[in-house]
């Protein structure tokens, strides 16, 4: 399937910015599920600086604001062809190790909640408990649209009993790597069948399976990745994984605006 993406985002300062930087991970990843055919960004009241690969395949972009500038807007778009592959990415090609995987963060830091969660899980084989454990997640922890809070835990998740996709991702994470499973963050875009525009990027979870490699699990919607997910970034948790970070000097109030649009071609 080959998916047409547009995302853009738009702030709106209430003064003049005198220094401002804006990391960028909005460019998805090629691998042998996936193919970037083209892919572009482009940039109203800054400039792209540098572009790089990060330690977790991470495609980097690094945009400066223009001086004195009270609006920026970044335009990414491009096409992308996706196979259908039930979810398995495969191998694991490094260079982190398949161990730095394996460490919790303190947005994924399993705690009572969690636990509990995991002595529900089921299954005779690994591929087995990690859909049990999708299961568990997605009945314990209901799914509701919003802005994500990202200072919020996995466990604080879990004690409210709803989330966002952030949150059932970094459950499933910590959960995962509690049970001894290698696993991590995933964000990206997702195509719906009722509609083009959306409000943000989606998030799932990935778990190394022996002889199967990474797997990945979307406990928002109940299922493993299709030919409809795109996948841009992967990390440890939001934090390393999140499509826009950046510090900014001046500026006062800000207003932020995003468009996203993905759709079959």
């Amino acid at each position: 399937m080959r998916l047409k993406i547009k995302h853009t985002t738009r702030y709106r300062f209430g003064e003049p910015v005198t220094y401002g930087l804006q990391q960028l991970r909005k460019i998805p990843k090629s691998s042998h599920q996936q193919t970037v055919i083209d892919w572009s960004t482009r940039v109203e009241h800054g400039k792209r600086e540098v572009v790089f690969e990060d330690h977790h395949h991470n495609t980097v972009e690094l945009i400066s604001i223009d001086r004195d500038a009270t609006e920026v807007a970044v335009i990414s778009e491009g096409e992308v062809e996706v196979e259908d592959s039930g979810g398995i990415v495969g191998r694991h090609p490094g260079p982190s190790p398949l161990w730095l995987y394996e460490r919790s963060t303190p947005l994924t830091k399993a705690g009572s909640g969690c636990r509990a969660l995991i002595r529900q899980v089921e299954g005779e084989t690994d591929l087995e408990r990690l859909h049990s454990l999708m299961r568990v997640i997605r009945d314990a922890v209901t799914y509701e649209k919003g802005d994500p809070d990202t200072s919020r835990t996995a466990e604080d998740a879990v004690a409210d009993g709803r989330g966002v996709c952030q949150d059932h991702a970094h459950i499933f994470v910590a959960c995962a790597r509690e049970m001894g499973f290698a696993a991590r963050y995933v964000s990206g875009y997702l195509m719906m069948n009722d509609r083009i525009e959306q409000e943000a990027t989606h998030a799932w979870a990935e778990a190394y399976v022996d002889a199967l490699g990474w797997v990945g699990f979307d406990v928002s919607n109940g299922q493993s990745p299709d030919a409809r997910y795109v996948r841009v970034a992967t990390g440890l948790d939001y934090t390393e994984a999140a499509p826009v970070v950046g510090s900014r000097i001046g500026g006062a109030t800000e207003t932020l605006d995003v468009q996203i649009q993905v759709a079959q071609q």
